[in-house]
């Protein structure tokens, strides 16, 4: 078994979990963050960086690196963890995602989905076994089943054949993975806003037994009431002894929520991506580094915040670096926000522990400016 789960206590305010996950790289402390890494880099930091803000897994993208540099060259490397010198856990999703993001430019078969590069143009065909082909490449510990994600808003009928389709590949990609000792492959539970298909859903992919599963094709423009409430129904279905992903997940509120309804592992590109643009998450909400105000501001980014950011530079000082375009400022800015949702989840892992992860909502959101 390339992992273990286990469950080490629930929260009597909440049920929430907390737990731990053992891997082949590790042990991860769960409920996680996990930084999205999607070119076998979390853009603009180093491996130790990652360290230090206490990563304990990064995620990184199947059908980006199918793309470039090409699974059997990363292979020849000696596999995901010793090309880009990060030894700890990686979770690589399918590609699924990026594919049906594709738009025009992709063709859904039963077989699976030929599609044009964004790269170049070229056509390439990835099917549930050349998805679990190129994972293998990689050598992640943990991959994911290769899925149709259904659009947000999208009807009853369409999901449901979507999800059927789902479960097929499912199976295949189950059958097609070789490497079962050392790489764990996730199931995916879809069926869309449909608490009918959700269940339906759950039950074959759940049936299929997986070590872990994850909650798919939420966080796809839909209202978050609506995600809770889907997250709600579905989390109850899936097994207590093996791990929860909420795929693509990343806001505070949506962390501490997810959490709540019984999620142990999320990821997203949203800390980094808004940090190179200039945007920090802290413990007071948002700030905008580049607006005015901050010109004169000799203040640490978020006074409440230990990363190195915030105990080496003033808000002045980050504002004149986005504003003469220097890489610092936007990789000062992305160590931020990462060690900000790292430190976050800790500070749940610790009211779980202490049977209080509900108060420590009510404070996190009254302080960032959250209506509860």
């Amino acid at each position: 078994m390339a992992i273990k789960y286990e469950l080490i206590k629930t929260c009597k305010q909440s049920g929430a979990r907390l737990g731990r996950l053992h891997t082949p790289h590790g042990v991860i402390e769960t409920p996680i963050f996990m930084p999205v890494g999607t070119q076998a880099t979390v853009k603009s930091m180093t491996p130790e960086e990652l360290k230090d803000i206490n990563s304990q897994i990064i995620l990184s993208n199947t059908y980006h690196l199918y793309l470039r540099p090409g699974h059997k060259l990363i292979e020849k490397a000696g596999g995901l963890h010793k090309f880009m010198n990060w030894d700890k856990p990686i979770l690589t999703d399918s590609g699924g995602f990026q594919v049906f993001s594709l738009g025009p430019l992709r063709k859904i078969s039963e077989e699976g989905v030929e599609f044009r590069s964004h790269l170049d143009g070229s056509k390439h065909f990835i099917s549930p076994e050349k998805a679990v082909e190129i994972q293998n490449s990689l050598g992640s510990d943990i991959m994911m089943a290769f899925d149709e994600c259904a659009p947000y808003p999208a009807d009853h009928d369409y999901v449901k054949k979507s999800l059927e389709r789902t479960t097929r590949w499912a199976k295949r990609c189950k059958d097609a993975h070789e490497n079962t000792d050392k790489q764990a492959l996730f199931g995916i539970i879809q069926g869309g806003m449909y608490k009918d298909l959700r269940e339906q859903s759950a039950k074959e992919i759940i049936d299929l037994d997986f070590p872990g599963y994850s909650v798919g094709g939420l966080s796809v423009g839909e209202p978050k009431d609506l995600m809770y409430e889907v997250l709600e129904y579905t989390t109850p279905l899936m097994p207590k002894d093996k791990p929860r992903y909420l795929m693509g997940v990343g806001s505070p509120d949506d962390l501490i929520e997810g959490v709540i309804r019984g999620i142990d592992m999320f990821d997203c590109v949203l800390p980094s991506r808004i940090g190179r643009n200039g945007t920090a998450m802290t413990s007071q909400g948002k700030v905008v580094i580049k607006n005015a105000k901050h010109k004169e501001s000799f203040e640490p980014l978020d006074p409440e915040c230990d990363c190195y950011t915030c105990k080496n530079y003033s808000r002045s000082y980050l504002r004149h670096l986005f504003k003469a375009n220097e890489i610092l400022g936007l990789r000062l800015l992305t160590n931020h926000n990462l060690y900000f949702l790292l430190n976050l989840m800790k500070e749940v892992r610790q009211a779980i522990m202490d049977d209080r992860l509900l108060d420590y909502r009510k404070e996190f959101f009254l302080k960032y400016g959250y209506e509860l």
